[in-house]
Protein backbone atom coordinates (compact mmCIF):
# COMPACT_ATOMS: atom_id res chain seq x y z
CA UNK A 1 0.00 0.00 0.00
CA UNK A 2 1.61 3.18 -0.75
CA UNK A 3 0.88 6.58 -2.88
CA UNK A 4 2.38 6.77 -5.27
CA UNK A 5 3.45 2.61 -5.92
CA UNK A 6 3.76 2.06 -9.27
CA UNK A 7 7.42 2.16 -9.26
CA UNK A 8 7.93 -0.48 -6.78
CA UNK A 9 9.62 -3.70 -7.37
CA UNK A 10 8.46 -5.32 -4.89
CA UNK A 11 5.43 -7.33 -6.92
CA UNK A 12 8.26 -8.57 -8.96
CA UNK A 13 10.62 -10.01 -5.85
CA UNK A 14 7.95 -11.58 -3.92
CA UNK A 15 6.22 -12.69 -6.47
CA UNK A 16 9.74 -14.72 -7.75
CA UNK A 17 9.99 -15.65 -3.95
CA UNK A 18 6.20 -17.19 -3.37
CA UNK A 19 6.88 -19.15 -6.53
CA UNK A 20 10.21 -20.43 -5.49
CA UNK A 21 8.41 -21.00 -1.89
CA UNK A 22 5.83 -23.34 -3.88
CA UNK A 23 3.25 -21.32 -2.54
CA UNK A 24 0.00 -20.65 -4.36
CA UNK A 25 -0.72 -16.83 -3.83
CA UNK A 26 0.08 -13.22 -5.45
CA UNK A 27 1.64 -10.11 -3.98
CA UNK A 28 -0.01 -6.82 -5.84
CA UNK A 29 0.25 -3.57 -5.61
CA UNK A 30 -2.25 -1.68 -3.90
CA UNK A 31 -2.38 2.17 -4.83
CA UNK A 32 -4.06 3.87 -1.31
CA UNK A 33 -4.19 7.39 -1.21
CA UNK A 34 -4.17 8.68 2.26
CA UNK A 35 -8.05 9.52 2.57
CA UNK A 36 -8.75 6.23 1.87
CA UNK A 37 -6.46 4.16 4.33
CA UNK A 38 -8.60 3.57 7.10
CA UNK A 39 -11.35 1.53 4.58
CA UNK A 40 -7.88 0.20 2.77
CA UNK A 41 -6.84 -1.10 6.31
CA UNK A 42 -10.50 -2.60 7.18
CA UNK A 43 -10.56 -4.22 3.76
CA UNK A 44 -7.19 -6.49 5.23
CA UNK A 45 -9.84 -8.24 7.46
CA UNK A 46 -12.94 -7.94 4.92
CA UNK A 47 -10.93 -9.69 1.86
CA UNK A 48 -8.58 -11.94 3.95
CA UNK A 49 -5.36 -10.91 2.49
CA UNK A 50 -2.58 -12.92 4.78
CA UNK A 51 -0.85 -9.31 5.46
CA UNK A 52 0.57 -6.27 3.23
CA UNK A 53 3.82 -4.28 2.87
CA UNK A 54 2.92 -0.41 3.79
CA UNK A 55 4.97 2.17 2.10
CA UNK A 56 5.60 5.92 1.98
CA UNK A 57 3.68 7.99 3.21
CA UNK A 58 1.29 5.34 5.29
CA UNK A 59 4.38 4.27 7.25
CA UNK A 60 2.99 6.48 10.30
CA UNK A 61 -0.33 7.32 9.55
CA UNK A 62 -1.63 3.40 9.77
CA UNK A 63 -0.48 2.60 13.00
CA UNK A 64 -3.90 3.82 14.14
CA UNK A 65 -5.95 1.78 12.50
CA UNK A 66 -3.58 -1.49 13.65
CA UNK A 67 -5.14 -4.17 16.66
CA UNK A 68 -1.41 -4.46 18.09
CA UNK A 69 2.48 -2.88 17.58
CA UNK A 70 5.38 -5.25 17.47
CA UNK A 71 8.35 -3.66 19.69
CA UNK A 72 9.76 -2.90 16.04
CA UNK A 73 7.15 -0.72 14.89
CA UNK A 74 6.45 1.16 18.70
CA UNK A 75 10.52 1.33 19.00
CA UNK A 76 10.92 3.08 15.80
CA UNK A 77 7.61 4.74 15.17
CA UNK A 78 6.13 3.32 12.15
CA UNK A 79 5.42 -0.23 9.98
CA UNK A 80 6.19 -1.14 6.91
CA UNK A 81 4.70 -4.83 7.59
CA UNK A 82 1.08 -5.70 8.23
CA UNK A 83 0.24 -9.23 9.82
CA UNK A 84 -3.45 -10.80 9.73
CA UNK A 85 -4.50 -13.32 11.84
CA UNK A 86 -8.15 -14.17 11.95
CA UNK A 87 -8.98 -10.57 11.49
CA UNK A 88 -6.09 -8.85 13.99
CA UNK A 89 -4.10 -7.03 12.63
CA UNK A 90 -0.36 -6.66 14.20
CA UNK A 91 2.37 -3.83 13.01
CA UNK A 92 5.48 -4.69 12.54
CA UNK A 93 9.35 -2.96 11.26
CA UNK A 94 11.66 -4.59 8.96
CA UNK A 95 13.34 -2.15 7.60
CA UNK A 96 16.21 -1.39 10.62
CA UNK A 97 16.38 -5.10 10.77
CA UNK A 98 16.47 -5.37 7.04
CA UNK A 99 19.45 -3.21 6.92
CA UNK A 100 21.83 -4.12 9.39
CA UNK A 101 21.43 -7.60 8.30
CA UNK A 102 22.62 -6.58 5.49
CA UNK A 103 25.19 -3.89 6.10
CA UNK A 104 26.84 -7.09 8.32
CA UNK A 105 26.80 -9.58 5.82
CA UNK A 106 28.05 -7.60 3.05
CA UNK A 107 30.39 -4.61 4.56
CA UNK A 108 31.61 -5.00 8.35
CA UNK A 109 30.35 -7.99 10.39
CA UNK A 110 30.65 -6.70 14.03
CA UNK A 111 29.28 -3.26 14.57
CA UNK A 112 30.71 -2.95 18.42
CA UNK A 113 32.57 0.08 18.80
CA UNK A 114 32.22 1.86 15.74
CA UNK A 115 31.73 5.62 15.62
CA UNK A 116 28.58 5.69 12.69
CA UNK A 117 27.52 8.80 10.92
CA UNK A 118 23.36 8.65 9.50
CA UNK A 119 22.87 11.53 7.07
CA UNK A 120 19.15 12.39 6.83
CA UNK A 121 16.16 12.64 10.01
CA UNK A 122 13.53 11.36 8.05
CA UNK A 123 11.30 7.81 8.48
CA UNK A 124 14.17 5.52 6.37
CA UNK A 125 16.49 6.92 9.61
CA UNK A 126 14.26 6.02 12.18
CA UNK A 127 14.33 2.61 11.70
CA UNK A 128 18.12 2.50 10.81
CA UNK A 129 19.23 3.98 13.34
CA UNK A 130 17.13 1.93 15.69
CA UNK A 131 18.58 -1.00 14.76
CA UNK A 132 22.08 0.10 14.74
CA UNK A 133 21.54 1.23 18.20
CA UNK A 134 21.20 -3.05 19.10
CA UNK A 135 24.40 -3.15 17.76
CA UNK A 136 26.15 -1.36 20.76
CA UNK A 137 28.33 1.35 18.70
CA UNK A 138 30.27 3.67 20.47
CA UNK A 139 28.46 6.44 18.82
CA UNK A 140 25.63 7.75 16.60
CA UNK A 141 26.00 10.98 15.17
CA UNK A 142 22.95 12.28 12.84
CA UNK A 143 22.99 15.33 10.24
CA UNK A 144 20.45 16.55 8.83
CA UNK A 145 19.97 19.87 7.12
CA UNK A 146 17.64 21.33 9.86
CA UNK A 147 19.01 20.45 13.34
CA UNK A 148 15.68 20.85 14.79
CA UNK A 149 14.78 17.51 13.38
CA UNK A 150 18.27 15.44 13.92
CA UNK A 151 18.24 17.52 17.37
CA UNK A 152 14.79 15.82 18.29
CA UNK A 153 15.74 12.53 16.91
CA UNK A 154 18.62 12.00 19.00
CA UNK A 155 16.88 13.60 21.93
CA UNK A 156 14.36 10.52 21.12
CA UNK A 157 16.83 8.12 21.74
CA UNK A 158 19.51 9.52 24.21
CA UNK A 159 18.55 6.55 26.75
CA UNK A 160 19.11 3.78 24.19
CA UNK A 161 22.87 5.14 23.65
CA UNK A 162 25.61 7.33 22.59
CA UNK A 163 23.29 9.86 19.71
CA UNK A 164 24.22 13.45 18.81
CA UNK A 165 22.42 15.52 16.07
CA UNK A 166 24.21 17.85 14.10
CA UNK A 167 23.71 20.11 10.95
CA UNK A 168 25.22 18.66 7.66
CA UNK A 169 27.86 21.75 7.40
CA UNK A 170 29.58 19.92 10.23
CA UNK A 171 30.12 16.94 8.84
CA UNK A 172 33.97 17.89 7.26
CA UNK A 173 35.03 18.57 11.11
CA UNK A 174 33.95 15.27 12.34
CA UNK A 175 34.78 12.71 9.33
CA UNK A 176 38.34 11.69 10.72
CA UNK A 177 36.78 10.13 13.61
CA UNK A 178 33.85 8.52 11.72
CA UNK A 179 34.12 4.17 10.96
CA UNK A 180 30.83 4.07 9.33
CA UNK A 181 28.52 6.76 7.10
CA UNK A 182 24.83 5.68 6.32
CA UNK A 183 23.33 8.09 3.31
CA UNK A 184 19.39 7.76 4.73
CA UNK A 185 18.45 10.31 1.96
CA UNK A 186 17.14 9.64 -1.53
CA UNK A 187 20.12 12.31 -3.03
CA UNK A 188 21.46 10.39 -5.91
CA UNK A 189 18.49 8.63 -6.13
CA UNK A 190 17.59 7.76 -10.01
CA UNK A 191 16.76 9.59 -12.28
CA UNK A 192 18.89 12.44 -10.36
CA UNK A 193 22.35 9.87 -10.34
CA UNK A 194 24.94 12.63 -10.63
CA UNK A 195 24.04 14.24 -6.96
CA UNK A 196 25.63 13.12 -3.69
CA UNK A 197 24.32 14.06 0.08
CA UNK A 198 27.94 14.88 1.17
CA UNK A 199 31.56 15.88 -0.46
CA UNK A 200 33.71 12.55 -0.24
CA UNK A 201 36.74 14.52 -0.35
CA UNK A 202 37.52 14.24 3.08
CA UNK A 203 36.40 10.00 3.14
CA UNK A 204 39.65 8.37 4.31
CA UNK A 205 40.81 4.48 3.40
CA UNK A 206 38.63 1.83 5.16
CA UNK A 207 35.91 3.39 6.37
CA UNK A 208 33.06 1.44 5.46
CA UNK A 209 30.00 3.67 3.21
CA UNK A 210 26.53 2.75 3.16
CA UNK A 211 23.67 4.18 0.83
CA UNK A 212 19.85 3.02 1.12
CA UNK A 213 19.40 4.02 -2.15
CA UNK A 214 19.53 0.38 -4.94
CA UNK A 215 18.19 2.29 -7.77
CA UNK A 216 21.25 2.91 -9.62
CA UNK A 217 23.26 0.13 -7.46
CA UNK A 218 26.05 2.29 -7.60
CA UNK A 219 25.48 5.90 -6.81
CA UNK A 220 27.59 8.64 -6.81
CA UNK A 221 28.32 8.29 -3.64
CA UNK A 222 29.63 4.85 -3.37
CA UNK A 223 31.32 5.12 -6.68
CA UNK A 224 33.22 8.44 -5.58
CA UNK A 225 34.00 6.11 -2.21
CA UNK A 226 35.09 3.02 -3.89
CA UNK A 227 37.53 5.58 -5.52
CA UNK A 228 39.02 6.62 -2.50
CA UNK A 229 39.78 3.47 -0.52
CA UNK A 230 36.06 3.09 1.07
CA UNK A 231 34.50 -0.05 1.69
CA UNK A 232 30.53 0.73 -0.22
CA UNK A 233 27.59 -1.03 1.08
CA UNK A 234 24.52 -0.20 -1.44
CA UNK A 235 20.75 -0.15 -0.96
CA UNK A 236 19.89 -3.30 -2.47
CA UNK A 237 20.73 -5.75 0.03
CA UNK A 238 18.19 -3.74 2.81
CA UNK A 239 15.22 -3.87 0.22
CA UNK A 240 15.58 -7.53 -0.11
CA UNK A 241 16.33 -7.96 3.93
CA UNK A 242 13.47 -6.49 4.91
CA UNK A 243 11.11 -8.01 2.15
CA UNK A 244 12.53 -11.08 3.56
CA UNK A 245 11.79 -10.86 7.14
CA UNK A 246 7.94 -9.89 6.03
CA UNK A 247 7.16 -12.76 3.83
CA UNK A 248 8.83 -15.05 6.89
CA UNK A 249 6.44 -13.18 9.04
CA UNK A 250 3.50 -14.01 6.44
CA UNK A 251 4.29 -17.35 5.41
CA UNK A 252 6.37 -18.61 8.60
CA UNK A 253 8.71 -20.30 6.12
CA UNK A 254 12.31 -18.64 4.96
CA UNK A 255 12.11 -16.50 2.34
CA UNK A 256 14.23 -17.49 -0.78
CA UNK A 257 17.10 -14.72 0.12
CA UNK A 258 19.15 -15.20 -3.06
CA UNK A 259 16.05 -15.67 -5.44
CA UNK A 260 14.68 -12.34 -4.52
CA UNK A 261 18.11 -10.63 -4.65
CA UNK A 262 18.61 -12.51 -8.56
CA UNK A 263 15.42 -10.89 -9.48
CA UNK A 264 15.61 -7.79 -8.19
CA UNK A 265 18.86 -7.34 -9.97
CA UNK A 266 18.03 -8.66 -12.83
CA UNK A 267 15.23 -6.02 -13.15
CA UNK A 268 17.33 -3.20 -12.29
CA UNK A 269 19.78 -4.33 -15.12
CA UNK A 270 16.76 -4.17 -17.45
CA UNK A 271 16.18 -0.44 -16.49
CA UNK A 272 19.67 0.52 -17.79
Amino acid sequence: MGDPIAQSKSPIMHTAALRAMGISGAYVPLHITPDKLGEAVEAIRTLGFRGVNVTIPHKVAVMAYLDILDKSAKDIGAVNTIVNTNGILTGYNTDGIGYVRSLKAEAIPDLTGTRILVIGAGGAARGIIAALLQESPASIIVSNRTADKALELAEEWSNKGNITGITLDLIPELLQDIDVIVNTTSVGMYPHMDESPVDTSLFREGMVVSDLIYNPLRTRLLQESLERGCRIHGGLGMFVYQGAYALEYWTGQPAPIEIMRQTILECLSGNE
